[in-house]
């Protein structure tokens, strides 16, 4: 490696680097933490996946693609389930895995998800009816959701889900009155918000008090009529009256504090805060609540400062918190369960993108006044059509050259899509070699979660494939959309 990409004053745009972006390294190397198991530098530097190099994947399906390991989707899987039961063994029997479908489904990963011993958490209808088509029976599915339709409901109690996860006083009246008409009983969860500020972007914080979802621990519910109930939180009254309906199995609690957290700490309050909860309801009423739903959220690792926590360290950690406040309470625990998506959806897919257009500015460094640097722009085929969450959340990805190794000199770069928007960044801030030159493939890793699933037709942008490399062998398990699937349900299009 040239003695230059060492040195950060040699490097082209470095006085514009941020300051967590550590100095540029090896620009060939991969950062273990950030892709599947089964990606790796091949001859002549050519990324591959399981084997199959990118070139040969954008031949046969083009780009933008989403390129997804199974074997690493499964071992993440896999891992959870293992590590979780492990450590709650001694605790509650075991936990429950639900796989947080909103972060990527199709049938295809629904199979995988039930295959490996795992159950689905779906929050829509759409999301159901992925499950269902994969043949995904009722007992080991869930529906979230803050505002459920009565249709939504309705063919949840039709299939006999698992778990109704209910976000609201009025909601667990309406599945109550529901249920009943159809002369059965619904299985229900209580979302709470426990008081948890999670460190992690406001848009994806979900424990607080200030925002839609859940029933407060600690505010009354307002709807209520005055009187004694009145003085009961909401998450107390909305308990109170899952105990006392005949149409509703009240299962136990459930909440989730985030997601793409890092620190432990507000795991551990949350669950110290619904163990507690579930004590007090238990004693209240004489009941037993079977089950608690501790959520997900678990941070992965987009660039190379980031430090996700192995599987098993998180449920030692849980189990350990469960274990001490149980004994404190006096109480058996109730059956854990989690729900993670990113976690082992996230690193198991990069996004493999063509380069087009580049272009170098010089922009004013910060403090430094009439101190310029060079900032270049590389423009790729997809954007923010596929990958959202940098408009949405601020959130950071890295990138690599991937159809080839390179020895060139890095140069501080900022990957943005073709759309007409100036906030459409793939990739804020990135070192890459400064040969690249339009038609060099790109890929972006841990885009599995929420980039798919947040996908538009933006500028009418047909929405990228999904393919999945196993054994040597790659498949398509979404089909990209062409331009007549961009026409087909503009009725004026049609007539024409």
């Amino acid at each position: 490696m040239a003695e230059s990409h060492s040195r950060a004053t040699e490097i082209a745009g470095a006085e514009l680097a941020p300051a967590w972006l550590p100095p540029a390294g090896d620009l060939n190397e991969l950062v273990p933490a950030m892709w599947a198991d089964d990606v790796e530098r091949g001859p002549g530097g050519s990324l591959t996946i399981s084997g199959v190099p990118v070139g040969e994947l954008k031949e046969q399906f083009g780009t933008p693609l989403f390129v997804m390991s199974e074997a690493d989707f499964r071992a993440r899987a896999r891992t959870f389930k293992d590590s979780f039961d492990e450590a709650f063994a001694d605790i509650c029997g075991g936990v429950d895995v639900y796989y947080a479908g909103k972060s990527f489904l199709c049938t295809e990963v629904a199979r995988w998800v039930d295959s490996e011993g795992l159950r689905l958490d779906t929050c829509s209808g759409g999301e159901l009816a992925v499950a269902v088509r994969a043949g995904l029976t009722g007992g080991k599915l869930g529906l979230h959701g803050n505002n459920k339709s009565d249709a939504e409901i309705s063919r949840a109690l039709d299939l006999g889900l698992g778990r109704i996860v209910v976000d609201s006083l009025h909601e667990l009246r309406r599945v109550a009155d529901l249920a009943a008409a159809r002369n059965t009983r619904a299985n229900v969860m209580l979302r709470v918000t426990p008081g948890v500020h999670a460190h992690t972007h406001e848009s994806i914080a979900t424990a607080h008090e200030d925002q839609k979802f859940g029933l407060s621990l600690v505010s009354p519910e307002v709807s209520l009529p005055s009187g004694s109930a009145a003085e009961l939180s909401a998450a107390e009254a909305a308990a109170k009256l899952a105990v006392e309906s005949e149409s509703i199995n009240f299962l136990g609690f459930h909440a989730h504090i985030g997601s793409q957290i890092f620190e432990p700490d507000g795991f551990e309050i949350a669950a110290r805060r619904l163990l507690a909860l579930t004590h007090r309801i238990q004693e209240s009423y004489g009941v037993v609540l079977p089950e608690l739903d501790l959520g997900g959220g678990y941070g992965i690792a987009y660039t190379a400062v980031d430090t996700p926590r192995p599987a098993a360290e998180i449920a030692e950690a849980m189990a350990a918190v469960v274990r001490s406040t149980c004994a404190e309470l006096g109480m058996r625990a109730p059956r854990i369960s989690i729900e993670p998506g990113r976690a082992i959806v996230g690193p198991s897919t990069f996004t493999l993108y063509e380069t087009g257009t580049l272009k170098t500015v010089q922009v004013e460094v910060a403090g430094r006044d009439g101190v310029t640097a060079p900032r270049r722009y590389v423009s790729v085929d997809g954007g923010m059509s596929d990958n959202a969450r940098p408009v949405l959340y601020d959130a950071y990805y890295s990138a690599v050259v991937a159809g080839r190794a390179s020895q060139a000199a890095p140069a501080l770069s900022r990957v943005v899509g073709k759309h007409c928007e100036s906030g459409d960044i793939v990739v804020r801030d990135v070192y890459l070699p400064n040969d690249v030159a339009a038609g060099d493939l790109l890929a972006v890793p841990g885009t599995g979660a929420y980039c798919w699933a947040l996908a538009s037709n933006y500028n009418y942008v047909p929405r990228p494939p999904v393919v999945a490399v196993k054994d040597g062998a790659a498949r398509m398990i979404v089909r990209g959309e062409t331009e007549d699937d961009l026409l087909a349900r503009d009725l004026g299009a049609q007539n024409l």
